[in-house]
Formats: structure tokens, C-alpha cells, sequence
């Protein structure tokens, strides 16, 4: 039983100098993540005629972003130009933790978004009556409480564990790549591994699918002035869920689908997915789909036109 102190990513071992391609790559793609996100917060944040609840929970979804990449990017740059590709344990499980906090916060802001368009739509005389400034900031701070604290549990279980091995086959900590490692009974840390993923992925997503059945009845039933405005509106959020969603399934199975013999390259590619496409994706959609944040985003960029 090796009880070390360390973990090893194995992925960076040989890459000669592709590593400097890589490191440009990550380095673009990092800024740009920055870049778009903090756009978008500073143009809902500025503009008074945006802070409403679907633009706040938008930015509360680019602050997730910049929160979830900054604890992959930083790391991942840094070890593709050192020859030692080690982390110490404390690091790796506070990493795990971020990322996976970051993953669970966009669908519950995705859930409450699509509860935001539920009631916009589906209830409109009651919804400023429903969606109160103190009943959103109730709903975001619990719904951006509770996967902390399982995922909080859950690293404390994995840290209580013997390690037989210090290899990761990832470039990144994954919470269950490191509960494979231990020599020890995990039973308990998988069973509460999946009541996370059904309480921070399974739940929300199920409530986001009903919620935009409602609508789509809804709409269904409506003009066509009142469809055109509806879709505006959801269209952009159902991109952003079905291309995070996508991302979700892609790392789950890969982790916990061992059967599958995927090139190297690929097989990171996917389990990366949801930390890089999303976050990069997402402020595009919003600023390119949503004409009042288009056009606050196009005045910080160029304000003297």
C-alpha cells in the first residue's frame, strides 16, 4: 500500500514539444474564456435596464465559468512546461473540488433558468410576484450552497481513503479517478458519488425538461408574436444545456465506462469538454442571441462609436 503524499498526471509524460503547441492553445483559449465572461457580467452589472432576473442568473453563469476554469487553466498550463507533473494530495482534492462544484452549479443556474422562463411564460400576470428579487437571491444561494456541501462530503470520504496508487490517467483531479485508486472497500464513496450526480445533474435536468414542455404546450397554444418572443428568450438556454449536457455525459462515461478504447487524445478531448466548450460557448450564445446584452457588450468593447 503506497500512501503518497503526491499524485502523478500521466497524460503529460512524452509529449515532446507538442506540449508548447498545447500551452499556446490553453493560454488563447483561457483569455478568451476570461475575456467573454467577464463581458458579459460587466455589461449585466452596468447596464440597470439588465438586472432582471434571466440576465442575473446569466451572469451568475459566467461567474461560474470564470470560477471553475480558474481552477483547471492555471494548473494545466504549468504542467505542460515543467518536466514534473506531480500535485500534492491537499491540492488535488481542493482542485476536485472546484471543478466539480463549477459543474454542479451550471445546471442548478440552468435549472433556475429555466424556472425563470417558466413562470415568464407560463404564469406571466404572477411573475414578478413569484420571482421577487429576495425569493431569486434565496433560490441562488441555496441552489449554489447544497452541491457544495455534498461535494464537500464527498472529498472528505475520499480523503479518508488508503491509496494503492498515485497514477492519473487525466490532466486534471477527477474525484472518482482518485477513489479507483484506493486498495480499500469505496462502496459508500460510489453509492454517494451517484446520489450526487442524481441530486446535481438527474433532478435539475428533469425539472429543466419539464419546464420547457410546459412552455413549448404553451407556446404551442399562443400567436405567433408571442411564440417569436418566447423562443428569443429560450432558444439560447436549451443551446447552452443540451452543449453542456453533451460535455456531462462525455466525462461521466469515460470515468465510469471502462470498456471503452478511445485514441489518447480523444479521450482527454471529451473528458475536458465541460471545462473548456461551455465556458466559452455560453457568453457567445447570450451575446450574440439576447439583443440588450448584445448591445451593451458591443459598447464596452468600442464606446466611443
Amino acid at each position: 500500500m503506497e500512501n503518497s503524499t503526491f499524485f502523478y498526471f500521466t497524460v503529460f509524460e512524452n509529449l515532446g514539444n507538442l506540449r508548447y503547441a498545447l500551452f499556446s492553445l490553453g493560454f488563447i483559449m483561457y483569455c478568451a474564456i476570461i475575456l467573454f465572461n467577464v463581458f458579459i457580467i460587466l455589461a449585466i452589472f452596468l447596464e440597470r435596464t439588465l438586472h432582471q432576473p434571466m440576465y442575473i442568473l446569466i451572469s451568475c453563469l459566467s461567474a461560474n465559468s470564470v470560477f471553475g476554469t480558474s481552477a483547471f487553466f492555471p494548473r494545466v498550463l504549468t504542467d505542460l512546461l515543467s518536466d514534473i507533473h506531480s500535485i500534492s494530495r491537499e491540492a488535488c482534492f481542493f482542485q476536485s473540488f472546484v471543478i466539480f462544484t463549477y459543474a454542479a452549479n451550471e445546471y442548478t443556474i440552468l435549472m433556475l433558468m429555466a424556472f425563470d422562463r417558466f413562470a415568464a411564460i407560463c404564469k406571466p400576470l404572477q411573475y414578478h410576484n413569484i420571482i421577487t428579487p429576495k425569493f431569486l437571491t434565496i433560490l441562488i444561494i441555496i441552489n449554489l450552497s447544497y452541491p457544495m456541501i455534498l461535494l464537500g462530503i464527498a472529498g472528505l470520504l475520499t480523503t479518508k481513503l488508503a491509496m494503492c496508487g498515485n497514477k492519473l490517467f487525466k490532466v486534471y483531479c477527477h474525484s472518482y479517478e482518485i477513489v479507483k485508486l484506493s486498495c480499500e472497500n469505496t462502496l459508500i464513496n460510489n453509492i454517494f458519488g451517484m446520489f450526487i450526480i442524481i441530486v446535481t445533474s438527474v433532478i435539475p435536468l428533469s425539472l429543466i425538461l419539464y419546464s420547457y414542455i410546459k412552455i413549448l404546450i404553451i407556446c404551442q397554444r399562443s400567436s405567433s408574436q408571442f411564440k417569436g418572443k418566447a423562443y428569443q428568450t429560450c432558444i439560447p438556454h436549451i443551446v447552452v444545456l443540451l452543449n453542456f449536457s453533451v460535455a456531462v455525459i462525455s466525462d461521466v462515461t469515460l470515468s465510469r465506462v471502462v470498456t471503452l478504447n478511445l485514441p489518447v487524445g480523444l479521450s482527454v478531448f471529451l473528458s475536458l469538454e465541460f471545462l473548456i466548450i461551455p465556458p466559452i460557448l455560453n457568453p457567445l450564445v447570450y451575446a450574440l442571441n439576447l439583443p440588450d446584452i448584445r448591445k451593451k457588450v458591443f459598447y464596452l468593447i468600442n464606446p466611443f462609436k
